[in-house]
């Protein structure tokens, strides 16, 4: 008995799945800590494995040089694409990292290992419930569309024009600090005024300490107001979704 192997096809899904391990290992909901790294392995060569059919007809196979410089270019692809993804969703910890400053709970930070967060209550609180709603809301899913759809546009074993990527991280950054502040925007606002009617008060009656009044009023409007932001974070978490998805279709 003779089993003909198919090196071709063999090729290109392990080029496949290397890019989808790379994109998972990085980007969010599945670079969270919790989710081990061979679930992430297997669910990239599962991801792969789906996606075959329409990347292997007309694949050729490259000699061992080639084909080893086409691995480092998936996983350059995969490791690109997925810090495009991470930068558009850090919005939302940004957002929850402003209302720990603002409203002082930033002296109570410490260090997330699972989301590898180093920031207060608010922050990690914004991140995991991001992560829920994606998973809740099948935004995961959407991603992985956009995962897919990114082998039409940069084909295996092709090399990535690093000016695209460069020019789209710099505007994600910048749309990362403006979409922080708009999430947390109405919650700042209060917290701002507090602090100048404290300013105020304490100027005009200077025995009443004021100030020393503030900690916890900023940390009842704080709690009190918070609700305001978390009922717009599904509508938040969808725009980013989709701004992932543009983000990722941008890269050539």
């Amino acid at each position: 008995m003779s089993i003909s192997l198919d090196f071709a096809w063999i090729e290109a899904v392990l080029l496949a799945s290397v890019r989808m391990v790379a994109f998972l290992v990085i980007a969010p909901p599945f670079s969270y800590g919790a989710i081990p790294v061979r679930i992430k392995g297997m669910l990239g060569v599962a991801l792969a494995l789906a996606v075959s059919p329409r990347l292997t007809p007309g694949y050729e196979s490259f000699a061992t040089a080639d084909f080893l410089i086409a691995l480092v270019a998936e996983i350059l692809i995969g490791a690109v694409l997925g810090f495009l993804v991470m930068l558009v969703f850090a919005a939302v910890q940004s957002a929850g990292n402003l209302i720990d400053m603002f409203g002082g709970f930033q002296m109570a930070q410490g260090f997330d290992p699972q989301s590898m967060i180093n920031g207060a209550q608010f922050s990690r609180l914004f991140h995991m419930t991001a992560l829920a709603l994606l998973f809740a809301s099948g935004g995961y899913q959407l991603i992985f569309g956009g995962l897919v759809r990114t082998f039409s546009a940069l084909p295996l074993g092709g090399m990535i024009d690093f000016t695209a990527p460069a020019e789209a991280m710099t505007h994600g950054v910048t749309q990362m600090f403006l979409a922080s502040v708009q999430i947390a925007g109405p919650l700042l606002v209060v917290l701002f005024l507090a602090d100048a009617g404290l300013g105020l008060l304490s100027r005009v009656a200077p025995a009443l300490n004021a100030f020393a009044l503030g900690f916890p009023l900023k940390i009842f409007l704080t709690l009190t107001l918070v609700t305001v932001t978390f009922v717009a974070l599904p509508q938040v978490v969808s725009s980013l979704t989709n701004d992932a998805f543009e983000q990722m279709m941008g890269v050539r």
